[in-house]
C-alpha cells in the first residue's frame, strides 16, 4: 500500500483551514451548543499556549543564569535542567524541528560560556589569554543544528597564523582543558575522538590547509578514514570565537569538496552503499538472532543514510545549509527534487528522527540501555508502514544519486 505523503502547510494556511472547520460545522449547531464548542475550543488552546510559554519562559531564564555563572557544577546543573524542559515539551508536542532548534540553542550558549571560562582559567594560571583569534566549530549533529536530548562533543579549533609552536602549544593545552571542562557539564567526549584535544582536530588556518589539500590529493595512505573526516568536515557550522576565521576555514571545505570531484564521487559512493532495514519484497528487516533480535539499528540502517545522501547532494549543488531539513527544502527550491520528492524525504526525516529521540528518553529513562535499536513490532501497523515508505524514500534517494554520479 502506498504511504501518503504528508505535505506541510504553511502556519498561516494551516491557521485558515481549521477556522474554516469550525465555521463549517457551526451552522448545524443552537446558540448554547455553539457557546460550549467555542468556550472548549478557547480553553484547550489557551491552556496549551500557557504551558508552551511556561516551558520557553523558564528556558530562557536557565540560559541566563548559563551565562551569568562561573561554576562549572552549576553550568551542568543548568544543561540538565534544560534538557529535561525539553524532554518534557518533546513528550507533549512531538515537534523534531523544535526540539533541534532548542537544543542546539542552549547547547551553543553552554559551549560559549565553558570557552570563556577555559580563557579565564588559563589566564588564572599564568598561561595568558589566548595568543590569536581563533574559533571554536562544531560538526556533526550539532553542525547541522540537529541536536538532540543526548549530546557528545563533535568540535574542532582552528586559530590564526604566524604564532608558531609557541602558538600550538597554547592551543594544545587550550584544547584538552577545553574538552576536560565541556565533559564536566554534561557534554560526553566523542567514542570517534572528534575533539580539539585531538591534534587532527585542531590548528592553524595555514595547517587545517594543508591537511585539507593532503586529503583531497589522496595524499595520505589511509583514504577511508580521511574520507570520512571530510564528510564530518561537511557539517562546519561556526560556535563560538572569531567568526570570520571559522567562516574562512568553512568556505575552504566546501570549495574544496566541490572542487575535487573525485573525493565527492567517493564521498557519493559511500552513501549509496549504505544499507538500510529493508528486506525481502521490502519488508522491515530486523536482527535474526542474539541481543537486538526483533530490533534494527535505526540509526545507521535509516536516519544515517538518509542525512549522508542528501548531504552529497547539497554539496554537489553547492548549498550552504547544514540542517537536512534546510538541505531538502533548498534542493527542492533550485529543481534537484521535485515536491514530492522533497516532501516525502521530510517526512522521512521526521519520522525516523521522532523514534530516535522517543528511544533516547527511554534511555535517559531507564526503560533501556542502548538508544539505537528498535522493535518496529512494539509499533501500530500504520506507523510500521511509515518507516517502511520512509526507507523506500531513501531507497530512492540513494539509487538516483547513484546514477548521477555513475557509480558502477
Amino acid at each position: 500500500m502506498e504511504q501518503e505523503i504528508v505535505i506541510k502547510v504553511p502556519p498561516a494556511l494551516l491557521q485558515e483551514q481549521i477556522l474554516l472547520r469550525v465555521r463549517g460545522v457551526l451552522p448545524f449547531l443552537d446558540t448554547q451548543e455553539t457557546v460550549d464548542l467555542l468556550g472548549s475550543l478557547y480553553n484547550h488552546f489557551n491552556g496549551e499556549k500557557v504551558w508552551l510559554d511556561s516551558v520557553s519562559g523558564r528556558e530562557t531564564s536557565l540560559s541566563r543564569d548559563v551565562q551569568a555563572t562561573s561554576l562549572y557544577p552549576e553550568l551542568k546543573q543548568r544543561h540538565e535542567e534544560l534538557n529535561s524542559l525539553e524532554m518534557e515539551r518533546f513528550l507533549k508536542v512531538q515537534s523534531v524541528p523544535t526540539l533541534h532548534a532548542s537544543c542546539t540553542e542552549y547547547r551553543d550558549i553552554l559551549a560559549r560560556r565553558t570557552l570563556e571560562l577555559v580563557e579565564a582559567e588559563m589566564d588564572a594560571a599564568g598561561k595568558g589569554l589566548p595568543p590569536l583569534a581563533y574559533a571554536l566549530i562544531s560538526m556533526g549533529s550539532d553542525g547541522r543544528e540537529e541536536q538532540t536530548l543526548i549530546t557528545d562533543q563533535d568540535y574542532l579549533i582552528v586559530y590564526a597564523d604566524d604564532g608558531g609552536e609557541e602558538a600550538d602549544l597554547y592551543f594544545k593545552e587550550f584544547a584538552e582543558l577545553l574538552v576536560e571542562r565541556l565533559a564536566d557539564i554534561g557534554f560526553k567526549k566523542c567514542t570517534g575522538d572528534i575533539m580539539p584535544s585531538n591534534p587532527t582536530w585542531r590548528g592553524s588556518y595555514s595547517q587545517w590547509r594543508k591537511k585539507l589539500l593532503a586529503i583531497v590529493r589522496y595524499e595520505y595512505e589511509d583514504y577511508g578514514k580521511n574520507l570520512m573526516d571530510l564528510i564530518v568536515l561537511s557539517d562546519a557550522r561556526y560556535v563560538a570565537g572569531n567568526k570570520e576565521l571559522a567562516n574562512d576555514l568553512i568556505d575552504l571545505i566546501r570549495g574544496l569538496e566541490r572542487d575535487y570531484f573525485s573525493v565527492l564521487w567517493g564521498m557519493a559512493k559511500a552513501a549509496t552503499e549504505m544499507k538500510l532495514a529493508l528486506g525481502f519484497m521490502k519488508r522491515l528487516w530486523t536482527e535474526g538472532s542474539g541481543e537486538h533480535k526483533g530490533e534494527f539499528n535505526i540509526k545507521l540502517l535509516a536516519w544515517a543514510p538518509l542525512v549522508m545522501n542528501v548531504r552529497i547532494l547539497s554539496i554537489n549543488q553547492g548549498i550552504p545549509a547544514t540542517s537536512t531539513l534546510k538541505r531538502i527544502e533548498h534542493l527542492e527550491k533550485e529543481g534537484s527534487f521535485s515536491r514530492n520528492t522533497a516532501s516525502g524525504l521530510s517526512d522521512a526525516y521526521h519520522i525516523l528522527t521522532r523514534h530516535r529521540i522517543l528511544l533516547q528518553i527511554k534511555v535517559i529513562k531507564g526503560i533501556q540501555r542502548e538508544s539505537y535499536y528498535l522493535n518496529p513490532y512494539q509499533l501500530t501497523t500504520d506507523e510500521r508502514e511509515r518507516i517502511r515508505h520512509a526507507l523506500l524514500k531513501i531507497e530512492e534517494l540513494q539509487k538516483t544519486i547513484h546514477t548521477n554520479f555513475h557509480i558502477m
